[in-house]
């Protein structure tokens, strides 16, 4: 970008990039960060960055399946109510407190599930099969050899891969890497995420919006957002509208990646697109969409900068489109949106243009799909009021009523007004 056209203000963009153009060059410049080990009890959530092997089987050794008695099962044939077959009770195993002598011919030893098996026996007869009559239990049925013992290495053989790299971990994931006596985990590092609020007219969040001054809502939307994509947000004070303040939070070395909200568009008093050529590199400024044209992207050294619209609309497009990517990337998560994706049918109709990409606010009504009517971008009510959005894609000049279209919708629970909960259906059946 030549400096001519590098300063905008007042001027407005001669050209703006492409937004498959902006994609491709995040997707070839932004990489996974490097990898730390944690604790396994904080690792829930977070991205395991190498497969993680089981260093011993799992149960390590044989265990009781069931409440009972532990015999050889070949004794048990034949055993019924009306001829129960007796066995001598020699001992008992409990979970931590194994027996510790050997069951011989015609012996028995009282065990509870998850104890070890003792040495001998191959078989665990269920408690209600059985009769204990002082040192004596009378066995009524039969089990092979075998029956409700769990194996040595039965759930996790010893080398297998527990869980694969790149998997964000869940509860039941940390509770197996436990059980295999992994204490550290190695874990993608979380990126530290800057947020850079500018604007003499805002207030710090919490505040009343008063004369011509209005609240900052853009820090709060972004450290959600920050949050979600497996960043870590850092937000300082609001930085005012000056080049050489900009200059200095722009310095700040203790983040991976920076977001600037405001300060991007052609105003006189948007500064950030030329502080950031200066220092760095401005590589996009002004992208052909709607909303959120006057995005940017840029470096300063390794790290990257986004330029993200002041407009609250504008910056959650542009976050979504554009640094949401990065992060995810650097986050070493799956690339794609963490929105549900559904295809619907539209009620009315759906306007755009050719030579852009249209982020379009949606509701989803019994009769189909309805763009809001209102479509200002700093009117971040309309995200509130939309169930998602529909993205038409530069070649179109949008879509007509009665066509399918993909709906990403915003709440991540309830996508479809008529999904029964599963409580619901489980208490319905008693």
């Amino acid at each position: 970008m030549s400096a001519a056209d590098r300063d905008v203000r007042m001027r407005g963009f001669r050209q703006r990039t492409e937004v498959g153009a902006v994609i491709e060059l995040i997707r070839a410049r932004v990489h996974r960060l490097g990898w730390e080990k944690v604790p396994v009890r904080q690792a829930a959530g977070r991205v395991l960055a190498e497969a993680c092997v089981a260093p011993m089987p799992l149960p390590p050794f044989d265990r009781a399946a069931m409440d009972g008695f532990a015999v050889r099962g070949e004794e048990t044939t034949g055993a019924s109510p009306y001829q129960p077959l007796e066995f001598v009770i020699v001992g008992e195993s409990r979970p931590g407190r194994s027996f510790a002598g050997h069951v011989g011919p015609g012996q028995a030893v009282r065990i509870m599930t998850g104890a070890p098996m003792p040495l001998g026996a191959d078989t665990v007869v269920p408690a209600e099969y059985t009769e204990v009559a002082g040192p004596v239990v009378r066995v009524t049925e039969g089990f092979a050899p075998g029956r409700h013992v769990s194996c040595r290495g039965e759930d996790v053989a010893q080398g297998e891969v527990l869980l694969p790299s790149r998997r964000v971990l869940r509860p039941q994931d940390v509770a197996v890497l436990a059980a295999a006596g992994i204490a550290e985990v190695p874990v993608v590092v979380q990126p530290r995420v800057r947020i850079l609020i500018t604007g003499d007219e805002l207030l710090p969040p919490g505040s009343v919006p008063h004369d011509a001054f209005i609240v900052d809502s853009n820090s709060v939307m972004l450290e959600a957002l920050v949050r979600r994509d497996g960043g870590v947000p850092l937000t300082g004070a609001i930085v005012p509208d000056r080049p050489e303040a900009i200059r200095h939070a722009l310095l700040e070395d203790n983040a991976d990646m920076l977001l600037v909200s405001g300060g991007s568009s052609v105003g006189p008093e948007d500064h950030a697109p030329l502080v950031l050529a200066e220092l760095g590199e401005l590589v996009v400024h002004g992208v052909a969409m709607r909303p959120s044209s006057p995005a940017g992207l840029g470096w300063l050294g390794h790290k990257p900068v986004f330029l993200l619209p002041g407009n609250p609309v504008s910056c959650l497009a542009a976050y979504d489109f554009f640094a949401g990517l990065a992060l995810r990337r650097m986050a070493g998560l799956q690339e794609h949106w963490p929105y549900p994706c559904r295809k619907r049918i539209l009620a009315q109709k759906i306007v755009s243009a050719i030579g852009r990409v249209d982020y379009v606010r949606v509701q989803v009504r019994p009769e189909g799909v309805v763009p809001l009517a209102v479509s200002g971008a700093s009117l971040l009510s309309t995200t509130t009021r939309a169930d998602g959005f529909v993205v038409v894609p530069r070649d179109r000049e949008g879509y007509a009523p009665g066509e399918s279209v993909e709906v990403y919708h915003f709440d991540l629970f309830a996508v479809d007004s008529d999904q029964v909960s599963v409580y619901d259906k489980l208490t319905s059946a008693c």
